[in-house]
């Protein structure tokens, strides 16, 4: 994504040091940031800061490669900033002394000189200046929850930045319109170590770059947020769900935190879908696609959570992955009024089957539902759907073939005793029931996932969650209203695009002019 030297960048006319413009946005009041220390607004009000790119002196040292590259070079300082107790430091004089060590509690530094070649050397601060180590990275512990920043204290430009851990994922940011400051817009991860590439131009506009890093300290062992994904692997139908359920629930009140759960979950499929997550409960989140599955489409889930910074539910922990294969795409459709059902495979018509549905009083729910399971032999009674038993509506049977749709007792399946009725009239207590030779037919033709819809049955409609999959009664834009992203999934990209954690805005800019 990005090269491993930022690239060159034509010279620009050099701007003069503002270490106190374009300072980012501080926290509102009530965010879990200004939760986590009153502190943190002051050192905002100088630097924004927790990470610091500062011009260094023309006196600067040579490094060890010596000739033209040694000669374009810049300081850099790895700044990293953890919350300050009260009194514990004056942000102001840590601005005004270059945050020179020591100066400031609650604050780390490494210093680092940008060089042609991009390589950066270590060099010794504040005692034997003139020493210097090549170094290409260097580690600094620091607070997960603490804000970034890299931004120029003296003459020079920005022109390129990037931050990514050790897996692979980019920070998203945003750089100044003047090109002094680069703030993340994504929080930070525990126990991550992170990759900093900074390409800008020093005074005289020659480009230079350095590549350093930073380590975040551990989330505590215990009371880590983790999720459950389904289905389990296998493959399964085009309506097929995918569910993740939180070891932690996170109150609808908390967006910030639900939004980062979602960002830390990865559904990516091959082929690419669009596709978003939608909270069922405070525990409970399902994602589907916009439409149903492609045919044979490879779909694999995992999580991004571990060590992510859910501000007072803790930090998020490490999950399994799952993945999964989607069959052929199967679709059968029931009309009651015509007591006809249509089962299709990838659209072509594959057989139409005289049924039965629910009669008066016991109307089948209208609706798509999902294939949930299926039984060889179920023995099916009414008492257990409310029907007393000693009333004329009471029966116990051995019904075969039984494909269920809902989790209170919907079945498709075999109904020898009703076939004079089959094709004609409705006379079931809701199930769809068909010869035995069809149910046969059907049973060994579906699979868990697969699409049954009703229409025409004057019966109640298909809940979206409370009764087995019912999430494709909702149209795109009611799913969209379930998810703590929605302006951004409505725009998200394919499934196949998007990766645990992935910057929602750059994570390599340049700046605007």
């Amino acid at each position: 994504m990005s090269p491993t030297h930022p690239a060159p960048h034509p010279p620009r006319e050099p701007l003069a040091a503002q270490p106190q413009q374009d300072v980012p946005e501080r926290p509102s009041p009530g965010s879990s940031r200004s939760r986590r220390s009153r502190a943190w607004s002051v050192a905002a009000a100088v630097t924004g800061a927790a990470l610091l790119v500062a011009a260094a002196p023309a006196s600067a040292p040579q490094g060890p490669a010596g000739g033209s590259a040694a000669r374009a070079s810049a300081g850099v300082v790895l700044l990293v900033g953890r919350a300050l107790e009260e009194g514990g430091g004056s942000a102001a004089g840590c601005a005004a002394e270059r945050f020179r060590a020591g100066l400031c509690t609650g604050w780390r530094q490494q210093r680092v000189r940008a060089t042609a070649d991009g390589a950066g050397a270590v060099l010794r601060e504040p005692r034997g200046r003139g020493a210097v180590r090549t170094a290409r990275t260097v580690v600094l512990p620091t607070d997960p929850g603490g804000p970034l920043e890299i931004g120029l204290a003296g003459p020079g430009l920005l022109t390129d930045v990037t931050v990514q851990d050790a897996h692979g994922r980019h920070v998203g940011g945003v750089l100044s319109p003047k090109g002094l400051h680069w703030n993340n817009t994504e929080p930070l991860r525990a126990g991550e170590l992170y990759t900093v590439r900074v390409g800008a131009q020093d005074a005289a506009g020659t480009p230079v770059g350095a590549t350093m890093a930073f380590r975040t300290a551990p989330a505590p062992r215990s009371g880590r947020v983790t999720a459950g994904f389904g289905p389990r692997p296998g493959t399964y139908g085009a309506g097929q769900i995918v569910t993740a359920s939180l070891s932690r629930p996170i109150p609808a009140a908390d967006r910030e935190a639900r939004a980062r759960v979602e960002r830390s979950l990865e559904v990516a499929s091959e082929p690419a879908v669009q596709g978003a997550w939608h909270w069922v409960d405070a525990s409970t989140l399902h994602y589907r696609p916009r439409t149903y599955w492609p045919a044979h489409a490879v779909v694999r889930v995992r999580s991004g959570l571990d060590g992510v910074d859910l501000g007072e539910h803790g930090h998020g922990g490490p999950s399994e992955p799952v993945e999964f294969a989607i069959g052929d795409r199967i679709e059968a459709l029931t009309d009651s009024a015509a007591h006809r059902m249509t089962v299709r495979r990838n659209g072509r018509v594959l057989r139409t089957i005289p049924v039965t549905t629910g009669k008066e009083g016991f109307r089948t729910r209208s609706g798509i539902k999902v294939v949930l399971g299926q039984e060889a032999r179920v023995r099916m009674r009414g008492d257990t759907v409310g029907i007393q038993r000693g009333t004329s509506e009471f029966y116990d049977l051995s019904v075969r073939y039984a494909t269920r749709v809902t989790w209170s007792g919907e079945y498709v399946h075999a109904a020898p005793w009703s076939v004079d009725a089959q094709g004609r009239e409705n006379v079931s207590h809701g199930c769809t029931g068909m010869s035995t030779a069809d149910a046969a037919w059907f049973f060994d033709t579906v699979r868990i996932g697969d699409i049954v819809e009703v229409v025409n049955s004057g019966g109640e409609p298909m809940e979206p969650f409370a009764n087995g999959f019912g999430d494709w009664n909702l149209d795109w834009k009611a799913w969209l209203a379930g998810s703590a992203l929605a302006p951004e999934a409505a725009e998200a990209a394919p499934a196949a695009a998007v990766s645990a954690g992935a910057p929602r805005t750059p994570a390599r800019l340049l700046p605007m002019v």
